[in-house]
């Protein structure tokens, strides 16, 4: 038997300035063919997790298209329209299959899409023969929709936060697959959407409350008839319909069952839904902590996530630190002019730099100070652990980092680049645990890297276009009621 491969993956902050467009799927993964198996076979992405599933089921894979960009503004329409044609010549240059294995992210958006992924899902099925079988993968943070769900015979969610278990779920949609191929079960899915928005700082899962209701998805899914279930914690800066929590539970040829099963699920939540409200630290209490606790403190920038489609280059948390006057503290901005301004300069000299702050104003204005310019590098590292996002490999771009007079340290890249792995800093010659505060423009995905030379993590209610407080989003398109930003 023959399974192709697919996966078309972008997380679309409609807050976030400018357009997501083909340079920057270029820049992230924007492959065919066996160059797929190349990138990704040896990976933690669910990618690698299908191509080590249907080996072990003897199946064999037919890679066919994956495109993936870092978090950012809207696709553009003209982008989507490039990808979708070229997801269809490679489909129709695949010859004949016997199943899909497809891996959208459930979040994305595009300018004549907002439900990006039920669109390019819904023109594959369109594709394809009705009856051939389709089985995917979806980020945790996906805003489900029902074009979704009917486009697929089933679908499978991670169920960590950080991602670090893409992989395996790769490898359970791969077997899920193969056992409707043998003929084994007939997947039956049906989604419930509770009126919750989970807020962001409350989306661990090893930590209550989201520890607990992934324990009782497992016991969910210890019952026979059910082939998978799925919590789906929704992504915020997706100001679409669907926006919010939902369930999905797939069962063995019961649609009846999965229905029943999604709707409790779903009360469950509603009824819990008090434990979902974010519990926000402010700027000033955050950095006087980190001052005088355990080095290093990782203060976590939730307003500039990067990894939620922030810019990364916000100075709300350098500025604080600055003022604050802890002299040993690293913070990454994206910033390319600076780079180039350190380059013209030098390594070991001085330069007037003005960095940072040229994204949303909320985020932070510009900070122009004197530095000694470090060192320079070519930004590429890779991370060899389980790491959020699934990826061995990344690049910042030419980077610069600098001393600045009050003694913080500042990385600058041409890039941008979620703070995923200490290989960003130790790439570039930086021992983490030198530090007395490490800011990471994320909220929990870093703490897979970081957690173990962090001694206190702490997520701090910046400003920016991702942040925590969703009161300060002017939201237009969402479901009606979702609480907390409506009673229920």
């Amino acid at each position: 038997m023959r399974v192709g491969i697919i996966a078309l993956q972008h997380e679309s902050n409609t807050f976030a300035p400018g357009l997501t467009t083909l340079d920057h799927f270029e820049q992230g993964a924007l492959l065919s063919g066996q160059a797929i198996c190349e990138a990704y076979a040896d990976s933690h992405h669910e990618v690698g997790g299908f191509l080590a599933g249907l080996a072990d089921e003897q199946i064999e894979a037919v890679p066919i298209f994956l495109a993936w960009a870092l978090p950012g503004g809207v696709v553009a329409a003209r982008t989507l329209e490039k990808l979708l044609a070229r997801m269809s010549d490679e489909l129709k240059a695949a010859g004949e299959l016997d199943g899909l294995l497809v891996a959208p992210h459930g979040a994305g958006v595009a300018e004549n899409a907002p439900d990006m992924d039920g669109a390019w899902l819904r023109e594959l099925r369109s594709r394809v023969s009705p009856r051939l079988p389709i089985v995917g993968t979806l980020d945790l943070h996906a805003n489900l929709t029902e074009t979704m769900v009917r486009a697929a015979n089933a679908l499978v969610a991670y169920r960590t936060n950080p991602h670090l278990d893409q992989r395996d779920r790769g490898i359970e949609a791969a077997k899920l697959l193969s056992r409707m191929l043998k003929g084994k079960c007939r997947p039956t899915q049906a989604a419930a959407y509770p009126p919750l928005a989970i807020n962001i700082e409350r989306q661990n899962t090893s930590s209550s409350p989201c520890r607990e209701c992934y324990e009782a998805l497992g016991d969910l899914m210890a019952d026979r008839r059910v082939l998978s279930a799925s919590l789906m914690l929704g992504f915020p800066y997706a100001d679409v319909r669907e926006m919010g929590t939902s369930v999905l539970v797939v069962t063995d040829d019961d649609p009846d069952l999965a229905r029943a099963l999604a709707d409790d699920f779903a009360e469950y939540l509603r009824h819990r839904r008090s434990a979902f409200v974010g519990q926000l630290i402010e700027v000033e209490a955050a950095v006087a902590q980190a001052a005088r606790g355990m080095t290093p403190t990782c203060l976590l920038d939730m307003g500039d996530n990067v990894g939620g489609g922030a810019p990364g280059d916000g100075t709300v948390l350098l500025k604080a630190l600055i003022d604050a006057g802890v002299k040993s503290a690293f913070v990454c901005l994206h910033d390319p002019a600076a780079v180039e301004a350190a380059e013209k300069a030098g390594k070991g000299k001085n330069v007037s730099l003005t960095i940072g702050g040229k994204g949303p104003k909320e985020a932070g204005a510009p900070i122009t100070s004197n530095a000694k310019v470090l060192g320079l590098f070519d930004g590429k590292f890779t991370e060899s652990e389980a790491r959020h996002g699934g990826r061995t490999g990344y690049s910042m771009g030419r980077t610069a980092v600098v001393e600045l007079p009050g003694g913080q340290t500042v990385m600058l890249t041409t890039e941008r680049v979620a703070p995923f792995s200490l290989g960003q800093l130790t790439s570039c010659g930086l021992d983490p645990k030198s530090f007395k505060a490490i800011v990471a423009k994320g909220v929990h995905a870093p703490v897979a890297a970081y957690k173990s030379v962090c001694p206190t993590m702490i997520r701090v209610n910046t400003p920016g276009i991702a942040t925590a407080d969703l009161s300060q989003l002017n939201y237009q398109r969402r479901r009606k009621p979702l609480f907390p930003l409506e009673a229920i």
